[in-house]
């Protein structure tokens, strides 16, 4: 399963290379959201087994970029990253989802622990 770290994806939001696709609900998306991130409300149909419901947004994402799926803490984008490479997408999960996102983009202690941990660990 290919992941990608928040301090990776914001290096790399200002290129054409990448797609955002966040399946949190939207509720949940238009309260915070990654800048140029599309949602795709499928949280709750990905979290019960329903990976059909992504297909209805298939349309609208882009299949000569890399997507990055974003949930809550990453679980169900993992679901939404793997039904996208079946359908011949480049997809990638945010690490931590948009709990980590937040952290990074915040630069809070948790992240700059969790970070520096990182780094010890080969």
């Amino acid at each position: 399963m290919s992941k990608i770290r928040p301090s990776e994806l914001d290096e790399r939001l200002s290129s054409d290379d990448v797609f955002v696709l966040d399946v949190r609900p939207r509720e949940n998306y238009q309260s915070d959201h990654i800048d140029g991130s599309y949602n795709a409300p499928v949280y709750h149909d990905l979290r019960g087994g329903d990976h059909g419901a992504l297909d209805e947004h298939l349309d609208r994402i882009p299949k000569d970029a890399e997507v990055v799926t974003v949930c809550k803490a990453g679980v169900v984008a993992k679901k939404a990253s793997s039904h996208l490479r079946e359908e011949g997408y480049d997809a990638t999960t945010l690490s931590g989802g948009y709990t980590g996102w937040r952290h990074y983009d915040q630069n809070t202690l948790v992240y700059r622990i969790s970070s520096a941990i990182r780094k010890l660990l080969p």
